[in-house]
């Protein structure tokens, strides 16, 4: 049976189906972001009150990242096992439920153990609502639909920070985990209505499932906009190996440095420069309150930089807007130590900030996603996240070192070396998918195809 997945997602015009998705799963990521963020404000409250200790507090961080890791890596090979519906819902659940389990810990202790457990769903989250969104959005428009998921990632940002302003004074930390576990099971049980990625659904050997759900988006795509819909393009004849080993081997390995070498050195940018404004400014003699000043100023490039990174991926390319936001952010990187103004040191800031978070966008949300196929997709991007998750654990580390002995300037020529390194991989690796579909961007020196049936037993096609 001849579904054509592919090519029947990719003619359709974008229509309510599309924005029902993106919202769904957007508000699922937005959590996601929230939570990740609110340890900040968190563990200022259970410090204070002598719930934790610093020691607890860098624990509770350390284990956040170690589940968010490990959370990256098994939602990968979940996803590809088990489907896409089954792994984002998993997760949230996961996360919603270990979040208001965090709410009532007796000790911090506990809550460090659940806040791990929510590490598992927000490394899953990440991985798995990219990859799915990239399986239904129209090559033309792939790039902002997917960009506009980073722009609700990094929301969380301010939005969390605000209501820790409002909430905790009032109300205590707690209410913060019952507000993020509330939301995320609502979140679920709002996502399911969403179907099962027709991709991956022809991609196992589920043939008539993947049919009826098409049938389905088509007749509403048709409703909504009316007349007959374009004739899709052929099926490619060969589709790639299911077999981890050929994400090593042949034109897969080069995407997988790329992937790789990318999630690294955003995850070093965000934990190693972004999350660390507050201590740069306090250690070079402002007060807290104008410390916090200049980093919300500052954390404004976040929403900015991935709305431009959303809104011009597929009018000025992906790997342009890659190269040309990791240049910006070099020349700004090499301005910022040297502005003593303290008008202007914001006002640079945020102009490094910026394109920080252009390439949030483009790597997180729209370029890794793209560079795999369907078969292998959330194993290669999770495998990609993991590296880069790991990068966290030890960016603390070499933070302080460098900052105790060079200052600002030793942590930003850290961070203008691996932006140099990404310019140079992506530009020689790299390729560049705006506007294609899917299916017309995987290596065609791929093994023979290897399918799955309803019984998941793998047999060759004859």
């Amino acid at each position: 049976m001849n579904v054509n997945a592919g090519a029947r997602l990719d003619r359709l015009p974008v229509s309510g189906f599309h924005r029902r998705i993106m919202w769904l799963i957007g508000i699922g990521m937005f959590f996601d972001g929230f939570d990740i963020y609110v340890a900040s404000t968190v563990l200022g409250a259970t410090l204070q009150s002598g719930f934790s200790t610093l020691g607890q507090n860098a624990l509770f961080v350390s284990l956040t990242f170690l589940g968010m890791m490990l959370g990256s890596l098994a939602t990968g090979f979940l996803g590809d096992r088990f489907g896409r519906r089954f792994t984002y819902q998993t997760n949230l659940m996961i996360f919603g439920i270990a979040s208001l389990g965090a709410a009532m810990a007796p000790n911090m202790l506990v809550l460090i153990a659940f806040r791990f457990v929510m590490g598992l769903g927000l490394g899953a989250e990440n991985v798995v609502g990219y990859s799915t969104l990239t399986e239904f959005a129209p090559p033309a428009s792939r790039g902002k639909m997917q960009g506009l998921m980073a722009v609700f990632v990094v929301s969380g940002l301010p939005v969390a920070g605000l209501i820790g302003l409002v909430l905790i004074p009032s109300m205590g930390w707690r209410a913060m985990f019952v507000l993020g576990g509330i939301g995320a099971l609502g979140v679920w049980y709002a996502r399911k209505s969403l179907p099962e990625s027709p991709r991956w659904l022809e991609s196992v050997g589920r043939h008539q499932d993947a049919e009826a759900i098409l049938s389905k988006i088509e007749n509403e795509v048709r409703a909504e906009h009316g007349g007959s819909l374009p004739t899709p393009s052929p099926k490619p004849s060969v589709a790639p190996s299911r077999a981890l080993g050929s994400l090593f081997m042949g034109a897969m390995l080069p995407r997988m440095i790329v992937g790789c070498v990318t999630l690294v050195v955003i995850n070093t940018l965000l934990y190693g420069f972004v999350t660390w404004l507050p201590t740069f400014f306090v250690h070079q003699g402002f007060s807290i309150a104008k410390s916090f000043g200049y980093a919300l100023v500052m954390s404004l490039g976040a929403p900015i930089g991935s709305g431009i990174g959303a809104l011009t991926a597929d009018r000025w390319g992906r790997k342009p807007t890659i190269i040309g936001a990791s240049i910006l952010a070099i020349i700004f990187g090499a301005i910022y130590p040297f502005v003593s103004n303290p008008v202007m040191l914001p006002v640079v800031g945020l102009l490094l900030v910026i394109p920080i978070y252009v390439l949030v966008a483009l790597l997180f949300a729209i370029y890794v996603p793209e560079l795999f196929p369907t078969e292998v997709r959330l194993r290669a991007s999770g495998i990609c996240n993991t590296l880069g998750r790991g990068a966290t654990i030890v960016t603390p580390f070499i933070v302080v070192a460098l900052f105790g002995r060079y200052g600002v300037v030793g942590v930003l020529a850290l961070m203008i070396g691996l932006l140099a390194i990404q310019i140079v991989v992506v530009a020689w690796l790299g390729v560049e998918p705006t506007g294609q579909r899917l299916e017309d961007i995987q290596p065609t020196d791929a093994p023979e195809r290897l399918d799955i049936g309803a019984d998941t037993r793998v047999s060759p096609l004859k």
